[in-house]
């Protein structure tokens, strides 16, 4: 009896091996959820601002998580503090 169960678990192992391999290579290899900067910038762009190093930079802190540098910097490019806070808030989404 122990030798069918030892038989049974090298089976097991030698079936999970591959697909551990191959499950590890999908999960790398998927493609990794990015934030918005595009929506960002084109709501900035939308509100009035001009489309500038600045405002991309302003995006990219929001992508970052800093909401409150973002609304800054894109506040000091010329758009609106709610345009603002609203393309701060789409740089952290994933895109749609």
């Amino acid at each position: 009896m122990r030798s069918k169960n030892k038989r049974v678990r090298r089976v097991c192992a030698a079936c999970a091996a591959p697909l551990l391999v191959l499950g590890g290579t999908a999960a790398l290899a998927a493609p990794t959820a990015h934030a918005d900067i595009p929506a960002c910038t084109q709501m900035a762009v939308q509100a009035g601002a001009e489309m500038t190093d600045a405002v991309t930079a302003a995006c990219h802190r929001g992508v970052g998580g800093d909401l409150q540098g973002c609304v800054s910097g894109l506040t000091a490019a010329g758009v609106p503090g709610g345009a603002a806070n609203g393309a701060c808030r789409a740089a952290a989404l994933e895109p749609r």
